[in-house]
Formats: structure tokens, C-alpha cells, sequence
């Protein structure tokens, strides 16, 4: 769990410095930019069946496909855009991941129209304060929760796909809705201030 800096962290993220670095500044922090939420729930859809690392390295390939995950963009996707999509050798090319991407931005617009924004819609899960786990060892965090369960179903009865319980739990510890750094990591107690 140690590093050259001598900080310990959750050791999910030592296989690379790309890890490392979306651990230490992006994992488990509280999120609330419209944009970003978006594009953490679409590309955590991507993830499903993959590992997070593949998912990470295509990122920037995915932001420059997507539009920057500008829902309204995404959401007037056609035909002409799964066809350059699909042929898309920087991302991860899944026509079912794509369709459901498409959809999905659909389904944000309309969240963000009657809750003012996704930020609201998300966190009124949670009453606006994330969730504090404090598990010792990565083998105790769960990969879903009654909490992920509820938002999953939520979004799939809005019409949302690719947002399984497992998805939306990853998706929750990312944008910080959820703090599951292990209580021996630097960022667990960075993240309670």
C-alpha cells in the first residue's frame, strides 16, 4: 500500500500512476458539476464487464468522442455518430454501451428538467452529504448497497440503461456520493473536512 511518497492508499489504484493520480484527486470526492456527473454515469456504463484501468486510459478518447459529455450533443445523436462511434478504435466499442449512452443523455435531460439539475436529483439520495463507510480492507467494500439498489431502479424505470446496481454503486463511490477509501488511506480522512 506504500508509495514512493510514503502516503497509504487503497490498494485497488497502486497498478499504475494514471490509478494513482484518479485516486488521489478524483475517487470518492463529492461531485457536482452537471458535465461530469454525466460523464462518470456513461462511462461507468462503458466499464461493465471491463476493468476500471481500461476504462481510465480511454478517457480522454471518450471525452473527445462524446462530445466532451455535452448531454444535449449526445442526446441528438443519430445514426451518423454510432457509425463513427462503432469505428471509434479509442473507445470501447459496444453498440449496446452506445445505444445506451444516446439514451441515457435522453434520460439526464429530462432528470435535470425536473429536479433543476442531476446534482440535485443524485443527492437528494443521500440528503446532500455522502455516504461515510469506514471499512479497514478493500474486501469488505460491497459492490452494490440498498442505496444503489434504490437509484439503479430509479433510473432504470426513467428509462436508463447500463445503470445495474453494481454499475451505480461504482458510479457513487466515484463521484464521492459514497466514501469507501479504506480508513488507513490518506484520502479517507481528507474527504471527512
Amino acid at each position: 500500500m506504500q508509495t514512493s511518497n510514503e502516503k497509504t492508499r487503497c490498494p485497488w489504484c497502486l497498478s499504475s500512476p494514471l490509478m494513482i493520480t484518479y485516486h488521489d484527486k478524483e475517487w470518492g470526492t463529492p461531485l457536482h458539476n452537471e458535465t461530469r456527473l454525466f460523464e462518470a454515469l456513461i462511462i461507468d456504463g462503458f466499464q461493465a464487464g471491463l476493468s476500471w484501468s481500461t476504462i481510465l486510459n480511454k478517457r480522454e478518447n471518450f471525452r473527445k468522442a462524446f462530445h466532451n459529455f455535452d448531454a444535449t450533443k449526445v442526446a441528438k445523436y443519430g445514426d451518423k455518430d454510432r457509425k463513427r462511434l462503432l469505428s471509434d478504435a479509442g473507445i470501447v466499442r459496444n453498440k449496446m454501451k452506445i445505444d445506451a449512452a444516446i439514451t441515457n443523455a435522453k434520460e439526464f435531460l429530462k432528470i435535470q428538467k425536473e429536479f433543476g439539475s442531476f446534482d440535485k436529483y443524485l443527492w437528494s439520495f443521500v440528503n446532500g452529504k455522502p455516504v461515510i463507510n469506514n471499512f479497514k480492507e478493500d474486501k469488505k467494500v460491497p459492490a452494490s448497497t440498498p442505496l444503489s439498489d434504490r437509484i439503479s431502479k430509479d433510473l432504470k424505470n426513467r428509462g436508463m440503461r447500463f445503470v445495474g446496481t453494481t454499475i451505480i454503486y461504482a458510479f457513487l463511490q466515484g463521484v464521492g456520493t459514497v466514501n469507501d477509501h479504506i480508513t488507513s488511506c490518506f484520502r479517507h480522512k481528507e474527504l471527512l473536512n
